[in-house]
């Protein structure tokens, strides 16, 4: 089948459980070790598997990846298809779980990726990791996680890290000055019928030109969250002397720029390559 019919066969229901399982069995499963289900906190959902490639260099780096789901959905076992993809290209892959609605609200999920941070710079030189270079990555909500961490300092500062901790964070169609959408406002404790989000959920409310590099990348044709988001942030992060890459898609919609990480659809956009690149720059 040639890549059009993949992406016809495969596209519309990669939303649901049946989707992401076919995409992953379509990826190679070859050249990584994967050790799981590691303990980074107390509870059943904080728990992270660690993706290492067969042959990492000495110090590898090594990229946290939030997957997104809209605060209420999503396994770390979903997303192999990116861990294959960084461990491909010489990364040691942490995906963790999180804590998500309804068992907890903001900032519940951003408090246990800040967990995730400490627990990797504590312990990934037991995979090949160099705890100096720990990159953050995120699609949709994960995103989301990944932004916060990265412009609010106060979460790595409760976990015992300073914001220095992340080397640089590449952020993938996620909201960052916007209104939850009503599915998603009772993750944030707003009521259906708020207009105007806490400043405190909003990364762009966290701009301050001291946070380090941040890649924005997003799809054009997005109507899950509008690419606005990135555009808008960029702005503020240049404006006060930030660092910044705003990279958009004009033919990529919401989950076709995730897709584009897995081995099958990486003709559809550059997003792997576009990553690494940044990541090896920083």
């Amino acid at each position: 089948m040639n890549r059009v019919g993949w992406l016809i066969v495969l596209f519309p229901i990669l939303a649901g459980c049946s989707g992401v399982d076919v995409l992953n069995s379509l990826v190679p499963h070859c050249g990584y070790t994967l050790t799981a289900d590691l303990a980074y906190g107390g509870l059943p959902r904080q728990k992270l598997d660690v993706y290492r490639p067969k042959k990492p260099a000495e110090g590898a780096p090594v990229v946290i990846f939030f997957y997104g789901g809209h605060w209420q959905y999503g396994s770390k076992s979903d997303y192999f298809f990116v861990a294959q993809a960084l461990a491909s290209r010489g990364f040691v892959a942490v995906l963790p779980d999180y804590r998500l609605y309804p068992q907890v609200t903001f900032p519940a999920f951003v408090q246990d990726g800040a967990s995730t941070v400490r627990w990797v710079h504590e312990n990934i030189s037991r995979f090949g990791g160099d705890p100096g270079k720990i990159y953050l990555m995120g699609h949709s909500a994960g995103a989301y996680i990944a932004a916060m961490l990265t412009l609010d300092g106060h979460y790595l500062k409760d976990v015992g890290l300073d914001q220095n901790a992340i080397r640089a964070t590449a952020a993938l169609s996620g909201p960052y000055d916007f209104v939850p959408l009503p599915e998603d406002k009772v993750v944030f404790s707003m009521g259906t019928t708020d207009t105007t989000p806490d400043p405190a959920i909003e990364p762009i409310h966290f701009v301050d030109g001291h946070a380090p590099p941040l890649l924005l990348l997003h799809g054009l044709k997005d109507q899950t969250v509008e690419s606005g988001n990135a555009a808008r942030l960029e702005v503020k992060i240049r404006s006060v002397g930030g660092n910044v890459q705003y990279i958009a898609y004009p033919a990529r919609a919401h989950v076709g720029v995730v897709l584009a990480l897995a081995w099958p659809f990486r003709w559809l956009d550059p997003v792997l390559d576009d990553t690494v690149k940044f990541f090896n720059e920083h």
